[in-house]
């Protein structure tokens, strides 16, 4: 019987192509915190993305356009630093990176001195190439995100799949040309499953899928939406648990024993 590939200590950007190369998959979920963190750090996450979906699920937010680098600075900070095994990667906000590589590198040194994560992402093709080269060029290792790409939102008409017809040769163009620019991995969100595990077999890097079939190397949700924290979650999101329903259970009960006078009793007190 073959013994399990051990897992490292510390997941970096070589474990994580060697797991494709052995064909193992990855995991990824999204975190915004310590707490949350920690605890997919325990149950072994491999990569911890601290997404600005935080604008959404965390800031009240409707789009993830208003999210800052400020924002996702002090996020990735509190994930990196409590993360002791998982693989932290931080997007670059919108407006963070489009006016071109000199920007982008600005923002990708001050997310890794001032945060402390093991990579940064960004979205775009061909389009960024130039960015994703000038980062990996400065030894910033960059995750690309190709599909639906929810800071174009407006331009591509909100949330819809991407890659269909025509447009799947143009998505596996750009998944080439981010992987030749340094890309060490490539989120696929949104993609038809065929496409997907096409861009999966031609691209050397390891694809992480988020509603992009299972052919991919790995796969990645928004922590809120596989633990059912919210009444609605995407089409692809399946629920892994009812956490939302259990915190509020809590807090009914926090409630109810706070006005009905049995908390705190002798056993959550201090006595003279």
């Amino acid at each position: 019987m073959t013994e399990p590939t051990p897992r490292p200590t510390r997941v970096r950007v070589h474990h994580l192509q060697a797991a494709k190369d052995r064909g193992e998959k990855l995991t990824m979920l999204t975190a915004y915190d310590a707490v949350t963190a920690r605890i997919f750090d325990d149950a072994g996450v491999d990569m911890l993305l601290v997404g600005d979906s935080v604008g959404n699920t965390m800031l009240g937010f409707d789009t993830t356009l208003p999210v800052t680098l400020d924002h996702l600075v002090v996020a990735a900070r509190a994930v990196a630093g409590a993360a002791r095994r998982a693989f932290v990667v931080a997007d670059l906000p919108f407006g963070s990176y489009e006016a071109g590589p000199e920007q982008a590198l600005a923002s990708g040194v001050r997310m890794m001195k001032e945060a402390g994560v093991s990579a940064v992402k960004i979205e775009g093709g061909v389009r960024v190439a130039a960015q994703i080269r000038a980062l990996t060029d400065a030894g910033i290792p960059v995750v690309a995100h190709l599909g639906y790409t929810p800071q174009s939102e407006h331009l591509l008409g909100g949330p819809r799949v991407q890659g269909r017809g025509d447009a799947a040769d143009v998505l596996q163009q750009d998944a080439v040309a981010v992987v030749e620019a340094g890309a060490v991995a490539v989120v696929l969100e949104m993609v038809p499953a065929p496409l997907a595990a096409r861009v999966t077999e031609v691209v050397r890097v390891p694809t992480i899928g988020i509603g992009a079939g299972e052919g991919c190397d790995g796969q990645v949700l928004v922590w809120v939406d596989m633990a059912g924290m919210t009444d609605w979650s995407p089409r692809f999101a399946k629920r892994f648990g009812e956490v939302g329903a259990a915190l509020s259970s809590a807090a009914r009960a926090y409630v109810d024993e706070v006005r009905a006078g049995t908390f705190p009793d002798a056993e959550h007190r201090f006595d003279a």
